[in-house]
């Protein structure tokens, strides 16, 4: 047997250094002594080892599947790495490899007739592939740490080969300093193209635990160096992928408490226990102390494939939740954001503080913008329909159209699983109640119809859309604490004229507030766009307001405050009315024919002050 087991090593060596170190495991390790059973003096039953002449006795049937198992792994197919996939399924001739290896597995023979080899490489191998990849020899390459230092593989112009590097990034690892290095060799300073990032991972739930590492490094590394976050990540990783955040420790309580009340499918509480090793319960309930969320992602990494996909699956979910909300709130804080649009320009700036020791002014800017439309074609929209669960719908009362969609269910506060549907219109798109469709005028519509109804609106969409935002700039950390609290993003931007301006954005509101002893001065569609912004109340002469309503999940500008006298007048300015829940409401239009309606509306009633509104 221990000669048959030699030589499964010898072929197990060649197949892959994996299963020989597993073989060389179970050989030395698998627990074959024999125990017997015996009553200690407090007459507990425990166990011994067995001895006989000092030496312990093996256990046979212990034995016996020890090399049944090894038996087993060694008749297993070998399954290659990624190194030794690529270059098999491709070829030497277009893949150059730059590792520390000095020997490897390749393919030589087509059809029938191929077979597997051990090839052996030279020292200077690694130069040889880096030429070859360099000048368009070879359009694959392969480095590694062990095979990359010093070494450059981006889109150099002085290079033969200048094509666009799509640099995918495949086990990563823990250090990510390590990682920025390997990302830096396809991106460095004159070249003809940028590369392309690609994080790489499998359907392996908990392998998601080591590109987290990578992504909170990354960020923490970006934050420290250039006093930005995005510029470590690179922009390669999304909000949640980092699942070390305050978000995500949320979720992780939340799913915690599903766990405990047996909401989530397929693992329940003992089995989430047994499994994991961690304990959720105490004698009165679930616990204050809670596993923390690096506990929790590390018993993942042992857990079974299954398991794992069910637990993360519901942990992602809650996850996605928790962000999502958190940007809709403008609560999600992105660190340093870059504004975008087709021009920027200061039409106003007011000093606001001067501080009193240097001197240093912080600004009140009101900047004009102007942002190209980009609606969503027909063909976009109908491409949803490839999801089975999509539905093409048209109001019956408005005449628009979208396109029903899933959305993630979100957990209200008593435990219940709220399903939702998100709405893709042409400009827009939100996510509301499931239940409330019935109530709405959408109506499910053929191809036909919901293509005509499409196409119209587009077609009333304007090119370029404009609007007013007041950035706070300059000195800000003396007011910080008399900013907005609800939204602490800070924004840069470029003006037309090349000011560069970075700062905290406030709303028409605060402005207002800081400004009091100057009336605000508004035109009819600064006034419709803050108010479907959602954030601000316009006060108007005579106790009207305008704000916004979510009627049947549907934005609107509602006029309160008005009287019986007054309404007929509205409704011939423009304004149309419901009866909803027995009272009589008045709408403006929310597209842009509500301009007009609201020009007529402030020419009668001026607007008398702005406050920002509680809620959403």
């Amino acid at each position: 047997m221990k000669h048959h087991i030699n030589d499964m090593k010898r072929r197990a060596l060649h197949n892959a250094d994996a299963a020989y170190y597993v073989l060389d495991y179970l050989a030395h390790s698998f627990p074959v002594q024999l125990y017997e059973l015996f009553t200690d003096s407090e007459g507990n039953l425990s166990s011994r080892p067995v001895f006989r002449d000092g030496q312990p006795i093996e256990c046979r049937e212990a034995a016996r599947r020890r090399d049944a198992l090894i038996e087993k792994l060694a008749g297993l197919p070998p399954v290659p790495g990624a190194l030794d996939q690529i270059v098999q399924r491709f070829g030497t001739d277009l893949v150059a490899e730059v590792t520390g290896r000095s020997r490897r597995i390749v393919r030589k023979g087509d059809g029938p007739a191929a077979r597997l080899i051990v090839e052996s490489r030279a020292g200077s191998a690694n130069l040889a592939e880096t030429a070859a990849f360099m000048d368009d020899q070879k359009r694959i390459l392969i480095f590694s740490d062990a095979g990359g230092t010093g070494r450059s593989y981006h889109a150099d112009l002085g290079a033969k080969n200048q094509r666009l590097r799509v640099h995918y990034l495949l086990e990563p690892g823990w250090k990510a300093d390590a990682a920025i290095q390997g990302l830096g060799r396809t991106n460095r300073t004159n070249q003809a193209q940028p590369p392309l990032f690609r994080p790489v991972a499998t359907d392996v739930k908990a392998e998601k635990r080591f590109l987290s590492t990578i992504a909170r490094r990354l960020d923490t590394l970006g934050a420290i160096t250039r006093g930005q976050r995005q510029t470590g990540g690179q922009g390669l990783f999304r909000p949640e992928d980092n699942l070390e955040s305050p978000y995500a420790r949320d979720a992780l309580r939340q799913l915690y408490r599903r766990v405990y009340r047996g909401d989530v499918a397929g693992c329940s509480l003992g089995a989430f226990e047994d499994a994991t090793g961690l304990s959720l319960t105490d004698d009165n309930g679930l616990k204050d102390d809670l596993p923390p969320i690096t506990t929790f992602l590390n018993r993942l990494l042992a857990l079974t494939i299954a398991m794992q996909g069910i637990l993360f699956t519901a942990f992602e979910e809650l996850l996605a939740q928790r962000i999502e909300g958190a940007i809709a709130a403008g609560v999600y804080d992105l660190g340093l954001e870059t504004l975008r649009a087709e021009s920027f320009c200061v039409t106003d700036a007011r000093v606001i503080y001067t501080h009193p020791g240097s001197g240093a002014e912080t600004q009140l800017l009101t900047i004009a913008e102007k942002r190209r439309n980009t609606p969503t074609s027909l063909a976009d929209a109908l491409d949803w329909l490839d999801d089975p669960n999509a539905r093409l719908l048209v109001n019956s009362r408005s005449s628009r159209a979208a396109v029903q969609v899933p959305a993630t269910s979100l957990m209200l506060d008593d435990g219940t699983i709220e399903a939702r549907l998100r709405l893709v219109r042409p400009t827009e798109a939100s996510t509301v109640p499931a239940k409330i469709m019935d109530d709405t005028h959408w109506l499910e519509a053929d191809r036909a119809a919901f293509a005509a109804a499409w196409t119209a609106e587009l077609a009333e969409v304007p090119e370029f859309s404009e609007s007013m935002l007041h950035i706070v700039a300059g000195l800000l950390l003396p007011i910080w604490k008399q900013l907005p609290q609800d939204e602490t993003r800070v924004y840069r931007l470029q003006t037309d004229d090349g000011r560069r301006i970075i700062g905290r954005r406030v709303s028409p509101a605060w402005v207002a507030t800081t400004l009091a002893a100057d009336a605000p001065k508004l035109t009819a569609a600064q006034v419709h766009a803050i108010v479907l912004e959602g954030k601000t109340v316009v006060r108007l002469a005579e106790a009207m307001e305008l704000h916004r309503s979510c009627v049947m999940g549907v934005n609107r500008i509602e006029l309160s405050g008005f009287t019986e006298a007054q309404k007929d007048r509205l409704k011939a300015d423009g304004f149309f009315s419901e009866i909803i829940s027995w009272k009589l409401r008045l709408f403006c239009p929310a597209d842009a024919s509500g301009i007009a309606v609201l020009d007529h509306l402030l020419a009668l009633f001026p607007i008398q002050g702005l406050h920002a509104r509680k809620g959403c």
